[in-house]
């Protein structure tokens, strides 16, 4: 073999390895596990993206959708509604009774959870199923960019699910600048009417009314939603009385009217003629449209400030 004939042969064998050897890699790495840590601070490890998953809320639905990963859910609970192709999944049960039976049938490979809607009970025999599970419990607004990072790791739909986060934070970034050092607003968010109850300080409705510019006259309290008298209420005195409207998900009662508190003339939110109602849709679920809950919230408190005396 003659010196140019040994050059061409080391150069073709060299070629070779190197691409035996990026084929490696990329088959590594397509089967390289993929961890991340859900809202329980607990690790969630996938051997490979999902592709069968459930949702266990509504504002879950709302996340994966967001994320990238709407046509791999195949089943979702009651009143995930939104985007409106969600209206079309398979239903696996509701907040309070989840149809275990169908949920293993459906043979999912991540189950997406909200502990605060989902009984423990049932949370057991979930995991009898050994399905991996996410549990999504946002607290703060920022918890929400996060938490769709993390699904599109999950999914394998990082480039959308990233792109959905940065929009949210955009939005919500916008809002903070504009309202967050405006003059005080106090807030009394009525969650329902009989019994009176409301939402602490640990609540992602309270963030969104700190985001505002606005202070939660319950916050303190220790329940996440505590039941309050009405004259607790008229002792605080708030200068804003908000509630949730009915959005797309109509509720199996009417909710909450705030027109009682006009028996209490001399309520500041009364005498102000501050009552104000935003789509339960937007504002009660941890999902991506709460930053558009929040920005009506902002031009409700606003609305509060140009009225003062």
């Amino acid at each position: 073999m003659n010196h140019s004939t040994r050059l061409r042969f080391l150069s073709h064998t060299t070629l070779v390895t190197l691409c035996v050897a990026l084929s490696a890699f990329v088959a590594l790495q397509a089967h390289a596990s993929i961890t991340v840590t859900d809202d329980n601070h607990d690790p969630v490890t996938l051997t490979a993206p999902a592709q069968r998953v459930i949702s266990l809320a509504p504002h879950v639905t709302e996340m994966l959708y967001a994320a990238g990963g709407g046509a791999k859910i195949v089943g979702a609970v009651s009143y995930s509604d939104y985007p409106p192709e969600a209206n079309a999944l398979p239903r696996v049960g509701d907040n309070k009774a989840l149809d275990l039976e169908r949920i293993a049938a459906l043979k999912p490979d991540l189950i997406v959870v909200w502990r605060h809607g989902n009984a423990e009970q049932q949370l057991d025999r979930l995991r009898d199923l050994h399905v991996p599970m996410f549990f999504s419990e946002p607290h703060k607004l920022d918890d929400i960019p996060a938490t769709l990072v993390k699904l599109g790791k999950l999914l394998g739909t990082e480039p959308t699910a990233d792109s959905a986060a940065a929009a949210f934070s955009s939005k919500l970034a916008a809002l903070r600048a504009r309202y967050s050092a405006r003059p005080l607003v106090s807030v009394f968010y009525q969650v329902w009417d009989q019994p009176l109850m409301t939402l602490n300080g640990t609540h992602m409705i309270s963030d969104v009314i700190a985001l505002c510019g606005g202070r939660n006259v319950f916050a303190s309290e220790a329940p996440l939603v505590p039941t309050v008298s009405t004259e607790a209420v008229l002792a605080a005195n708030p200068e804003a009385i908000v509630t949730a409207s009915p959005g797309a998900t109509r509720p199996d009662r009417p909710l909450p009217q705030l027109s009682t508190w006009r028996a209490w003339p001399a309520l500041t939110a009364v005498a102000r003629n501050n009552l104000f109602a935003i789509d339960g849709d937007l504002i009660n679920r941890p999902g991506p449209r709460i930053v558009d809950g929040a920005a009506q919230m902002c031009a409700d408190l606003e609305t509060a400030r140009s009225r003062r005396p």
